[in-house]
């Protein structure tokens, strides 16, 4: 079993939800930060996990950000199993943009 640090980044062409993260079908993962930095204006902020097994969508965080601020949109980890995913979605694409911090704890011995 091998333990691997991530960051994901989120810089919006499109105010559509946008996949940052997939967890491998031979690992889970643990997003321990959300980090939001609004430079300007009024955004608002959702964060979505896609339970692959259900092949449902959970709003799990949100956030109505005024810039300029930097914020911690996940209040506590979020645990993703195999092919489950989290995306973003934000009103505005302009002066905006994410960072997800996340553990993928993997079967294998090599980062996949």
């Amino acid at each position: 079993m091998a333990n691997f640090y991530k960051n994901s980044f989120y810089d919006p062409s499109t105010t559509a939800a946008v996949t940052l993260y997939t967890a491998p079908v031979n690992a889970n993962a643990i997003i321990q930060n959300i980090q939001i930095t609004n430079t300007s204006g009024s955004k608002n902020v959702t964060a979505r996990v896609t339970d692959f097994s259900a092949s449902t969508s959970y709003i799990v965080a949100y956030a109505a950000v005024t810039g300029p601020t930097i914020c911690n949109i996940a209040k506590g980890p979020i645990i993703l199993e195999e092919s489950d995913s989290i995306s973003l979605e934000s009103t505005d694409t302009s002066a905006i943009s994410a960072t997800i911090a996340l553990l993928e704890i993997s079967r294998d011995d090599q980062n996949g």
